[in-house]
């Protein structure tokens, strides 16, 4: 059993999430992820590392179906069956770069570690947060600490820029030079965003998410294509160029058991509330 230190509430549907460990800080690595299973009859999932220190390792997570809801749950204090970690490959470092880092919902907290290692190796890092509305962006002080610009969009234009991620990019790489971007969020923001850098030629590295069981590479769940090959997001990612990725692929693969995940959902909120 692992120790809840903090589970907080960062914004609707936004988590963070402290465990205790005093093993993970010893290998982990910006880019990396950890795997948790809420109890004994909850499934594996994998959460991006966002943060470790000698006691603990800290992650971010969107509350969308049973596991995360279990975990969304939890106080201080409580205790979750399993944790595993550090999982995957760090991200790539540069140095001497401009490198424009763009994170929407859950990707938001998961820039955290990837700018403050991009930052200390000399890079000019452009943070780029996105959201619906203002009152769904988050860690602003946190980000700005390690950006050397943080600019922020929302759709309905509350808060930065208004409109979406695609107009955001065509307007700052007219007019600054980028010579790589970085997107860590939802399968969409990453697809826009590979989308739109393509004709660019600006190369793009993006965080994928598909459906991960064992995450030591011996299901395939996760499996991707990338260049045409088949390749595993627990292994050999989870950050791929983005311009490589099979998107359609990914995509399909991602709505394979949305109606079963919904029907878990409905039968655990029956059983807690009734």
């Amino acid at each position: 059993m692992v120790k809840v230190l903090k589970r907080e509430l960062i914004v609707p549907n936004i988590h963070l999430l402290v465990l205790e460990t005093e093993f993970i800080h010893k290998n982990a690595k910006a880019g990396e992820f950890v795997v948790v299973r809420a109890d004994d009859y909850g499934e594996r999932i994998p959460l991006n590392l966002i943060d470790w220190d000698k006691g603990s390792a800290s992650t971010v997570f969107m509350e969308v179906g049973t596991s995360t809801r279990k975990l969304a749950c939890l106080k201080d204090g409580d205790e979750i069956a399993d944790l595993a970690g550090p999982l995957g490959r760090p991200t790539e470092m540069i140095q001497g770069q401009n490198v424009l880092c763009i994170g929407g919902c859950y990707g938001i907290g998961a820039l955290y570690p990837v700018i403050r290692t991009f930052k200390k190796n000399q890079n000019r890092v452009i943070t780029t947060i996105e959201a619906r509305s203002a009152f769904l962006l988050y860690w602003q002080d946190k980000l700005k600490e390690f950006s050397d610009e943080l600019h922020q969009i929302t759709r309905d234009g509350t808060n930065g820029i208004k409109g979406h991620i695609d107009g955001f990019i065509n307007d700052y790489v007219s007019k600054n030079k980028v010579d790589m971007i970085y997107v860590q969020g939802c399968t969409y923001l990453t697809f826009l965003s590979s989308q739109t850098t393509k004709p660019l030629g600006i190369k793009t590295i993006v965080g994928l998410s598909p459906i991960m069981i064992d995450a030591t590479g011996m299901c395939g769940v996760c499996r991707v294509v990338i260049d045409g090959k088949t390749k595993f997001a627990c292994v050999d990612g989870p950050e791929f160029d983005g311009h490589q990725v099979d998107w359609e692929n990914l995509l399909t693969r991602r709505h394979t058991y949305i109606e079963h995940e919904r029907k878990s959902l409905s039968f655990y909120e029956c059983e807690i509330y009734g």
